[in-house]
């Protein structure tokens, strides 16, 4: 009696009928090859070559498949890598556009100097400090650069100032003067407010007078209220203040800056940032006290040491 074949079910079956069983599964395999490359397609996928899964026995319709899938994935990766170049050409735009934007916004807020020579150099060397003050916090090397920016720009608002604020002034100031000069964070954030990169930069902007006990402006904000970056602004700005001449006081040293600062610690500053300058003191670059080149406002010059280093009522 002639041997008989079997093939997966076990049960004889004749020569004809295995090989077509055979042609079948191997025809099923490419198919579920196909199919598992069409579901790679979808999902974007297109790294394996579709023309290496199609053996030279491969009959119709399944070649033409395959071809036509494989000539679909060189197009679609033809204007992926396009389409990634144009990202990166935009990507660079945007950032020279960035670069540009803060290059003629902080050249407005140097050209402050021009107005009242005390301001020179003051928003350069804020921004430097308050890099140095992040960085050791250990923000982020994005945060940081943020920080920084909003230190050189904290002061912007005080473009707005009508030009009787830069007068001589004897005596006391009256309140509408002193309520003009409070105005000045608030006016700055409202300047940068369509400058959608600055983000959280506005709120360090518009909060960088603003105090742990309350005492600050413009909104009286306390501790808790007050964003970290505006913080670090305003010790910054008080250390740069309290180290150049101005109009009320002699440049002073940068250890007897340090000692005003904490005497101010948890009052007048964040204790935390106050902690922090002990570090970065030997950072901070020396500038030998800013000169007074022209005669000093003095009406702001009163107003701000008022407001900036009065003590608890």
């Amino acid at each position: 009696m002639k041997e008989k074949d079997t093939w997966q079910t076990g049960q004889p079956v004749g020569p004809y009928r295995m090989a077509q069983n055979q042609f079948k599964e191997r025809h099923l395999d490419r198919l579920n090859q196909l199919i598992e490359m069409i579901r790679e397609f979808a999902e974007g996928r297109y790294t394996g070559d579709i023309m290496e899964r199609i053996g030279p026995d491969t009959e119709e319709p399944l070649r033409t498949l395959a071809e036509a899938l494989g000539g679909m994935m060189a197009k679609i990766e033809v204007r992926e890598s396009h389409l990634e170049r144009l990202t990166r050409q935009v990507e660079e735009t945007n950032r020279r556009a960035r670069r540009d934007i803060i290059a003629t916004v902080s050249t407005m807020a140097k050209a402050l100097a021009a107005r009242d020579s005390y301001t020179e150099g003051h928003a350069e060397r804020v921004g430097q400090i308050t890099g140095l003050i992040a960085a050791e916090m250990g923000m982020s090397q994005e945060d940081t650069a943020l920080v920084q920016l909003a230190g050189l720009l904290h002061d912007i608002g005080k473009i707005g100032f009508p030009d009787y604020l830069f007068l001589p002034h004897e005596g006391d100031s009256p309140p509408e003067i002193v309520q003009e000069i409070t105005r000045h964070p608030a006016t700055g954030a409202e300047i940068l407010k369509d400058l959608d990169f600055l983000g959280s930069a506005l709120s360090y902007i518009r909060c960088h007078h603003e105090r742990p006990d309350g005492l600050g402006y413009p909104n009286h904000l306390k501790d808790h209220d007050i964003p970290l970056g505006a913080k670090i602004i305003a010790a910054a700005d008080a250390f740069d203040a309290i180290t150049t001449d101005r109009p009320y006081h002699k440049a002073k040293t940068y250890q007897e800056a340090l000692e005003i600062l904490k005497e101010g610690s948890g009052t007048q500053w964040d204790p935390e940032c106050v902690s922090v300058f002990e570090r970065i003191l030997p950072k901070i670059p020396s500038h030998g006290g800013q000169k007074r080149r022209r005669r000093d406002c003095s009406v702001f010059g009163t107003i701000r040491l008022r407001l900036s280093l009065r003590r608890d009522p």
